[in-house]
């Protein structure tokens, strides 16, 4: 059975001692840049060295989120933090942006890279071509249940990392973009404003029906190691050192002895909840008791009393790591111990001649006696050798000053790592693309019920559930059709991928795939793929990236402004949404369950309002929903300055057929509508 790792989050240099010392196996952190958790206070060069050498010398693992989008114009001094990251080394990279990672693998190809959770990868075809791309392991969306980790864990070519405790977001990572929508601070890019923490409400809802309370998985710890779960990640690095201690401490107990005692158990509450915690995802339990916000009473738990209580999880060095230690005594020659470790890590030191023994004179026992206080250190004596001449004695203080010599060189020795090579490397080069406007149009629809106003579309995407006659009525009628795979598949792979092999029987080999898990699976079935917005193409790296994982052409993320899509690179035909209500938010738990009922077989879900009674839709995506914009987004007046783009998506979602053709029609008369609208983020653009 395989060992389950610890993993703790750092936001500050402050943070690592208490993780260390609290019993972790491993720590993440973020440089000042990169990091998806952009308010924490993460570390500068200086401070990210101290904390390599220190967690190294302990036996503890770093790795670098370096989990965020970037820009064409950032990806230089990305490659400037990773190529310092490398040179510690820590010991892999936290990676989301496709491009950024390719560009990591040409100049450190032995660099480990771990798929962060903003990936949104949570089927075991997303896990499987990360494998065939290098990665050595996979953090898995938080919102898959038991069964399903399982189900991926048991065929999986890579080690898998869970959270397993902490802050739970609403959305599945790497699909939100309600932050960058309502306020230009992008969660993928690490500068979320966390909007779903405050008022929106569903009829019957307790009033905050995006706010869910943090997950809890320790009790369920060593179900995870069974079932091959490499790594148990706690989520936290924007939390108070202590919040780290208690919840590595609780892992760690939890992990070693199949139990949190009861005292441990109430400061994990107090320290920091939401009404409470969850495993309502593990479990497959969702519903209205997922839901809780910060109350008073949990602010109040964390009163300063509680919080000094906690101090002496991590007042001391634990002591984590055996050492054996053979000491040599003989006449006329310096004392010499060596000291090693169990990473093939050894030392040797001299200290002064004996001395003739006066009285009583040097044994194995009483020189035992002094070489294993190793107190203030995080070393234990595990053995301890001897080679000692008959009659010869060394004072207390010289046997002393070997023990510490020796440890303090040993603890040097062990912060040394080999470190990857880093190559330089050419960057892709942009704002290479014609500035012509795009040449054609595509629409998405929920149904396929379409009107023959759109025949003179290039594609129509449409969804992968509709019934046979659907389908063969709309090839008949002259459409060019593409399926649309769900972005949210959770428990529903194999059932989706039948319905491609079936859907391809019928004559159509096109999908629409805005998720790794989608591509794999086009690609597996030979199907012409076309990517979508959720893949969070951002940069002309991963514009190249996805062209060499078999995309025919993919929509540019719409975080993105029309200035930055103009710049890029690339030779694959790109496009981006000018009409539709974004997608917000991708969530398992619908909002609208928090009245208590169970909304997956509603055809119709109710809207979501804010505290400024603004309404905004939902439909159901998958085996998730999606909470849609409040307006849409229209750039039917602003064509002449769409440049580099091959072609215009429009997006409907909740309009009805009239609604359809009017925009439509606005679309070929190159006008605005008169209310009710936005432009997104395509002049505004995102932190």
């Amino acid at each position: 059975m395989n060992k389950l790792e610890i993993l703790a989050p750092a936001g500050s240099i402050q943070s690592v001692y208490p993780a260390v010392r609290a019993g972790t196996d491993a720590v993440y952190l973020g440089a000042r840049k990169l990091s998806a958790r952009s308010s924490a206070q993460n570390f500068n060069r200086e401070e990210l060295r101290s904390a390599v050498e220190y967690c190294h010398a302990r036996g503890v693992k770093v790795y670098l989120a370096c989990n965020t989008l970037v820009h064409d114009d950032e990806l230089k001094e990305a490659m400037s933090i990773i190529e310092y990251a490398c040179s510690l080394p820590v010991d892999a990279l936290i990676m989301q942006d496709l491009g950024l990672i390719s560009l990591v693998r040409k100049a450190a190809p032995d660099m480990r890279i771990h798929a962060s959770t903003q990936m949104s990868v949570h089927t075991l075809k997303g896990v499987e071509l990360l494998a065939e791309q290098g990665f050595k392991r996979v953090v898995l969306s938080r919102e898959l249940s038991r069964c399903e980790i399982e189900e991926i864990a048991k065929k999986s070519p890579v080690e898998l990392e869970v959270f397993v405790h902490g802050a739970l977001c609403m959305s599945v990572s790497g699909q939100c973009y309600f932050s960058a929508m309502l306020g230009s601070r992008s969660g993928n890019r690490g500068a979320c404003a966390q909007p779903c923490r405050l008022p929106f409400s569903v009829q019957g809802g307790t009033g905050h029906d995006l706010s869910l309370k943090d997950i809890s998985l320790i009790r369920h710890l060593r179900e995870l190691q069974e079932i091959g779960v490499s790594s148990a990640k706690i989520e936290g690095r924007m939390k108070r050192p202590e919040y780290v201690a208690v919840s590595v401490a609780a892992c760690r107990q939890s992990l070693d002895k199949g139990m949190i005692d009861d005292d441990l158990d109430e400061k994990l509450t107090a320290v920091f909840s939401r009404s409470g915690f969850t495993d309502a995802y593990y479990t497959g339990n969702l519903g209205v008791h997922m839901f809780g916000i910060r109350s008073k009473e949990d602010v109040i738990n964390a009163n300063a009393k509680m919080l000094n209580s906690i101090h002496h999880l991590y007042k001391n060095e634990n002591p984590r790591i055996p050492v054996d230690a053979h000491l040599t005594v003989s006449k006329n020659v310096p004392s010499a111990l060596n000291i090693s470790d169990d990473d093939q890590n050894s030392v040797t030191v001299t200290g002064e001649i004996p001395e003739t023994a006066l009285k009583a004179a040097l044994d194995e026992e009483k020189c035992r006696s002094f070489i294993q206080k190793t107190g203030g250190t995080p070393f234990f004596l595990r053995n301890f050798t001897a080679d000692i001449d008959s009659g010869l004695f060394m004072p207390a203080p010289q046997l002393n000053a070997l023990r510490r010599d020796a440890l303090e060189k040993l603890l040097a020795q062990r912060t040394k790592r080999y470190s990857p090579v880093f190559s330089e490397i050419s960057f892709p080069e942009v704002n290479v693309r014609s500035k012509s406007q795009p040449k054609h149009l595509r629409a998405r629809f929920t149904h396929g019920n379409i009107s023959d106003a759109f025949l003179d579309c290039e594609l129509v995407y449409v969804p992968c559930h509709l019934k046979d006659e659907e389908y063969i009525s709309l090839m008949d009628r002259g459409f060019a059709v593409s399926v649309e795979i769900p972005r949210g598949m959770f428990g529903i792979e194999n059932r989706i991928y039948e319905q491609l092999k079936h859907i391809q029987s019928l004559g159509i080999n096109e999908v629409l795939a805005s998720n790794i898990g989608a591509v794999r699976m086009a690609q597996e079935l030979d199907m012409d793929i076309h990517g979508g917005f959720g893949l969070n193409i951002t940069n002309t790296a991963s514009v190249e990236a996805a062209e060499k994982l078999g995309l025919l052409d993919a929509e540019i993320s719409f975080e993105l402004t029309l200035e930055q899509i103009s710049r890029l690179g690339g030779k694959l035909p790109l496009g981006i949404i000018s009409y539709g209500r974004l997608p917000l938010m991708l969530t398992r738990n619908c909002p609208a369950d928090n009245d208590g009922k169970n909304h997956r077989s509603c055809k119709n879900l109710p809207e979501l309002t804010d505290r400024k009674n603004v309404k905004f839709p939902m439909q159901h995506c998958g085996s998730c929903t999606e909470i849609l914009n409040s307006v849409p987004v229209v750039l039917f007046d602003r064509k002449k300055e769409l440049h580099g783009l091959d072609f215009e998506v429009m997006r409907f979602t909740v309009e009805n057929s009239v609604e359809t053709g009017e925009n439509l029609q606005l679309f070929h008369q190159n006008k605005c509508r008169k209310d009710g609208y936005t432009r997104g983020l395509y002049y505004r653009g995102v932190e």
